[in-house]
């Protein structure tokens, strides 16, 4: 139990510290605007990645059946 919510805690932590630095990368006004937007679209492109492997691994283990495995 203790284990999990320090999981938590550390993944909060760093999901802040990405979103400090995500936005000091943004408002800096000596980046030009082609690169802010080029890394934005990158990564806005890896989460619909990781999202779809996500959905797909959840529907795949929802049809998985395990003949040979015990419960």
């Amino acid at each position: 139990m203790w284990q999990n919510v320090a999981f938590i805690l550390i993944g909060i932590g760093i999901l802040v510290l990405i979103g400090w630095a995500v936005k000091g990368f943004f408002m800096a006004a000596d980046i030009p605007l082609l690169i802010r937007i080029a890394v934005g679209a990158i990564g806005a492109g890896v989460l619909v990645l990781i999202g779809i492997a996500i959905k797909d691994r959840i529907k795949k283990a929802k049809t998985d059946d395990f003949k040979e495995v015990e419960k």
